[in-house]
């Protein structure tokens, strides 16, 4: 089950997810459905799969039951695939009545204006900021150490110039 519950969401999440045209159209910047909806639905069906007698006689109240590995049959599977049916169905209704809730006092959604421009210039923070703790590039503090200052405080140079002179900002990792 360790083996699975590690490298099956990794794949989904890592392989598959670049590959399916519905899960690119999901923005899941933290993987939350790999993490936690292909981990719980696999843990669940291993569970149902290699139930020993042993541990399913200290966690559960049926005599006899076990998973379809140990000769339970497919019972065992069907509960937890019963189990995993009813945890989505309860998400989406509870998920549903919060979005609509918080809808009715600030909006869900940015301006296409902000859109356009992206996530990081619209909150003024980069997520991951691997040389800094998620703040901004400043520019005049980073030019202002690099020089001494400035040259009597008028700037010739562009932004866009003094932040190509300084090399890579982040680093960015392709798969």
């Amino acid at each position: 089950m360790g083996v699975c519950a590690g490298s099956v969401p990794w794949v989904t999440m890592m392989i598959l997810h670049k590959r399916s045209a519905l899960l690119q159209k999901v923005d899941d910047t933290l993987a939350v459905f790999h993490t936690h909806a292909v981990a719980g639905l696999l843990g669940g069906v291993l569970t149902g799969l290699l139930a020993t007698p042993d541990l399913m006689a200290l966690h559960s109240h049926v005599p006899g039951a076990r998973g379809a590995f140990y000769g339970g049959g497919v019972a065992q599977v069907g509960k937890q695939l019963g189990g995993a049916l009813f945890v989505v169905a309860w998400n989406v209704v509870v998920t549903t009545g919060i979005i609509l809730g918080v809808g009715l006092v600030v909006p869900l959604r940015m301006p296409d204006e902000q859109l356009r421009i992206g996530d990081d210039a619209a909150h003024g923070e980069e997520a991951y900021a691997l040389w800094g703790d998620g703040e901004r590039f400043d520019v005049t503090r980073n030019e202002a150490a690099r020089t001494g200052g400035w040259s009597n405080g008028v700037r010739e140079e562009t932004v866009d110039h003094l932040v190509a002179g300084m090399g890579a900002r982040g680093v960015t990792i392709q798969l």
